[in-house]
Order: structure tokens, then sequence, then C-alpha cells
């Protein structure tokens, strides 16, 4: 069951990052983020009951792990916002990297021959994807700035320690608790940035229905990842490996949405990095 429901939450994130894609054409990165977050907390406060009742600093936890995200959104959103959609979906597919490399440098885990083998498989896809074929016009038509795909990783880094921090956190809390105050915080972190910054809100956002459905899906896909979490018997490294069948969603999305070329070799780059991830786990 909780391979189902983490198999659930990567479709549906592949299907969101090509609705932040449409819901970016009409209004600005801050403006979407703001008020898909609010959306999706007032979609979880009927739940609020069930949400109270943890340990003090549990609280202060989960306001780490949404601060976490909070800087994770602003960097995948710039970076969809600026890139095509299939290289974004290739390039989140790294956070199974950095998530390797948290496990060694924090908890101290020691690699074996297959985790060092899928390393490096993950790292020539990624290496590969720069290297894409086709002429140089269309080449030229998806060379990214250098700082959208360091916004990209970065957004991976910030990902993979939020992944963590959900596995530790779903040991003492549940999956109510940790949804309600996570979103909670996470709308107060946008709330205070744009108050900072001045940042104002179109009133159009109300009247893109893409981020109502990213809301929607944020809401249910979470859910389902947090109850996965805490299902015993669940494992992160087989549950980060599923997590990545959202790539195939982007990259199809791709060619048939977005009219992107080279899908065949980006297709390509994705197989050599999930061969990667699956000798990994093995």
């Amino acid at each position: 069951m909780w391979m189902l429901l983490v198999l659930l939450y990567g479709v549906l994130k592949g299907v969101r990052e090509v609705v932040k894609k449409k819901a970016l054409t009409k209004n600005t990165v801050m403006e979407v983020l703001f008020f898909y977050t609010l959306l999706a907390f007032l979609f979880v406060v009927p739940d609020a009951k069930n949400a109270m009742g943890m340990e003090p600093q549990y609280y202060f936890y989960v306001a780490l792990k949404s601060f976490v995200i909070f800087l994770a959104w602003i960097f995948s959103f710039k970076a969809i916002d600026k890139m095509p959609i299939s290289i974004y979906g290739i390039l989140d597919l790294s956070r199974v990297l950095f998530a390797t490399l948290l496990g060694v440098f924090v908890l101290q885990e020691v690699l074996g021959v297959y985790q060092i083998i899928g390393l490096i498989l993950v790292s020539a896809g990624l290496i590969l994807l720069k290297f894409r074929p086709g002429t140089a016009r269309n080449r030229q038509k998806e060379d990214i700035q250098v700082v959208y795909v360091l916004f990209a990783f970065a957004s991976c880094i910030l990902n993979a320690v939020s992944g963590l921090m959900d596995k530790l956190l779903m040991r003492e809390i549940s999956s109510s608790q940790l949804q309600f105050w996570y979103m909670l915080f996470l709308v107060s972190y946008y709330g205070i940035y744009l108050v900072v910054t001045r940042t104002r809100i179109s009133g159009s956002v109300l009247k893109n229905g893409w981020i109502w459905l990213l809301s929607i899906l944020f809401v249910i896909a979470d859910r389902a990842l947090f109850i996965a979490n805490g299902m015993e018997g669940s494992r992160v490294t087989v549950m980060t490996l599923i997590k990545q069948s959202g790539c195939v969603v982007t990259i199809l999305a791709g060619k048939f949405i977005f009219k992107e070329k080279n899908i065949g070799y980006k297709l390509f780059c994705a197989a050599v990095i999930v061969a990667g991830i699956v000798i990994s786990v093995l």
C-alpha cells in the first residue's frame, strides 16, 4: 500500500510541474506561490481538529521543514518559469544524488558498490543532458542561463533535506499534524515575504484556474506521501526511486503540451538516471 501511495505522489508531482508552468503564464512566481499555498492550507483547515496536541519541540521542527520548502519552492518556480519543463523534470532527478550525499555526510551512511555505480550513472545522465543533439537553432531555443540550472539544483538539495525530515517527523507525529502545521507555517513565510518586499498580489490570481488545480493536487499528493512515510516497513531509498515516476510525465508533457524538441534523447538521459537509481537501491 505504501508503494502505491508513493507512486500516486510521484505521478501527481509530475502533473504539478506541468500545472505550475501553465499557472506561471498568467501570474508572477510570487503571486502563484502565495495564492497556491494559501488555497492548499484552506483545503486542510477542516482537518485541524486532528492536528492538535503536538509536543512543543515538534512545532519548531515542522517550522524548520516549512522554511526549507519555502526556499525550495522559490528556487523551483523560478527555474520552471524559465526553462523547458522536460529539462526541469530531468534535473529534478538529481535530488536522488543529493539525498544519497546527505545520508553519507549527515547520517554517516556507508556507500556500497551498487550505490557508487548508481551515483555514477545518475551523474552521467545529468551530464549527457548538457550535450543534447539537434540543430543549432533548436538547441539555442532550449539554452538555459546557468543561474536557473543552479536554482533547480538548489531546489533539489532542499527537497532532499525536506524528505529526510518527513521520515524523521512521521515517527513521532501524525500525517494530519504534519500537513496542517507545515502548510500554516508555509503560508506565513510567504505572507511575511510579500509584506517585507512590498510585493503586490493581482486580483487575477483568483481567476487563474491552474492555481486552484495546483493546490488540490498538492494537498492530495502530500497527504499520500505523509501517510506512506508513517507506514511500517516503508523505506526511504525505495520511496525515492518511486517518486521519480513524475519525470516521465514532465518529459511527455514537454512534447505533447509545450511542443519541446529532442524528447527521445531526454527520455534516454532520464532512463540512464533511473537505471542508476534502481542499481543504487539493490
